[in-house]
């Protein structure tokens, strides 16, 4: 196919043609970072929490008053929702996954730094906590029982007692300690007393969305046995056909069982219910990106199909004319897709280039991540199909335009 003639013709079009690669620039820009921020929310909202979440359900409530006997009455709670029937685990918590709670602290790898390193978010456990919550340890130890202390004591002694140990997820050692093996190492986070890592958890997701994704797993866990007083937060784990029935019967022991609390009962759900409260906003807007796109790309399949139909009425002698000096009706069909092809690459890279800048900027205001070089070759064949499949109905009809239409007068 001889491309001089096409592009000829396209300079005798220079407006309708700039418009038509304008659009398809337009398109090529927006999907390319539409298909990435809706890739990102995907991710986000699959992302492992490291918890077996079909089998917890969550307590949340508040003391009356001051309580000087919080931490007992913590431990009479735990007692009775651990003999429970149907409950396998229960733990006391200051914050729950999936509810945007902040107990957050940075990390520093020696006392003389002035920056943290990272922000971890803080989760305080008792004996029970890893169990509860189904939390693998990949390397090092759980916390062995002398290591356990209760926050309160913590709390109010004059000179704080340093923290014994603390477990910390895979992603927070790789990021303080690349390319090392981060069991025995120290870091600093509450205070000037080192603490020491005896295990690496695989997953524990953070409570809230502070760091932005690449912090969503800045995790540390620390052997400090929390109170209703500070976190009020009770975490139950069940088998998965029970977790109605338990969380019933657990909300009921509560209330039983001391005067100065009330049950959030709005927050007292299962965790997956938790979770997807948690990630509704992101899949909302995945689904509304995708709708962008999708009308994005028929308004682009509108223009294509309405600029190559006006192109076939304008030029139909001309058509006639070729068809009359021997062209068949496939050179003409490949006439129109070849054009369509060339608006549509020309289009395309200046499109890449506008999606490239759009990513900087969505970079700089909203902490997007780069856009992957591999999603411009995805929206570019995406596009270069779209054309090819709009211009396919005027170009057939050009085909079948009859050698005879050469010899009528205009």
């Amino acid at each position: 196919m001889e491309i001089r003639p096409i592009l000829s013709t396209l300079m005798r079009h220079k407006t309708a043609a700039a418009l038509i690669v304008l659009e398809i620039a337009l398109t090529c820009a927006i999907i390319c970072n539409a298909l990435f921020m809706i890739g990102e929310r995907i991710t986000f909202v699959n992302e492992p929490s490291g918890l077996v979440e079909n089998e917890l359900v969550r307590v949340q409530i508040y003391g009356i008053g001051k309580d000087e006997n919080a931490t007992a009455q913590t431990r009479a709670d735990l007692a009775a929702l651990r003999a429970l029937p149907g409950v396998t685990g229960a733990t006391s918590i200051n914050q729950v996954p999936f509810t945007n709670s902040s107990w957050n602290s940075g990390v520093r790898l020696s006392t003389e730094q002035d920056q943290p390193t990272l922000s971890a978010t803080v989760y305080m456990a008792d004996e029970q906590f890893l169990k509860t919550l189904g939390l693998r340890v990949v390397a090092g130890r759980d916390f062995d029982p002398g290591e356990y202390i209760d926050y309160e004591t913590l709390e109010r002694a004059e000179t704080a007692p340093p923290i014994p140990a603390a477990l910390i997820t895979r992603k927070m050692a790789d990021r303080l300690f690349p390319g090392e093996e981060a069991v025995g190492k120290v870091f600093y986070s509450w205070g000037d007393s080192p603490i020491r890592v005896v295990g690496i958890l695989e997953h524990l997701v953070r409570p809230s969305l502070q760091g932005g994704p690449t912090a969503r797993e800045y995790s540390m866990v620390f052997p400090l046995r929390p109170s209703y007083a500070v976190g009020g937060n009770y975490v139950v784990r069940t088998s998965p056909e029970r977790r109605d029935e338990v969380l019933r019967a657990v909300t009921d022991t509560l209330r039983g069982n001391g005067p100065k609390r009330i049950i959030v009962e709005e927050n007292t759900k299962t965790m997956e219910t938790l979770r997807g409260e948690f990630y509704q906003s992101a899949r909302s807007m995945a689904w509304l990106l995708g709708i962008v796109c999708v009308g994005l790309l028929v308004i682009t399949a509108l223009g294509i199909i309405g600029l190559a139909s006006f192109w076939v009425q304008q030029r139909t002698k001309q058509i006639g004319v070729r068809r009359a000096l021997g062209a068949t009706r496939g050179q003409i069909l490949s006439y129109f897709q070849t054009e369509n092809f060339l608006l549509a690459t020309i289009g395309i890279v200046l499109g890449m280039l506008a999606a490239y800048g759009i990513n900087q900027l969505l970079m700089s205001k909203y902490e997007l991540a780069r856009l992957p070089l591999y999603y411009l070759p995805v929206g570019a064949v995406a596009l270069w199909l779209l054309g090819q499949v709009s211009v396919f109905g005027p170009a057939r009809r050009a085909a079948s335009v009859p050698p005879a239409i050469a010899t009528r007068s205009v």
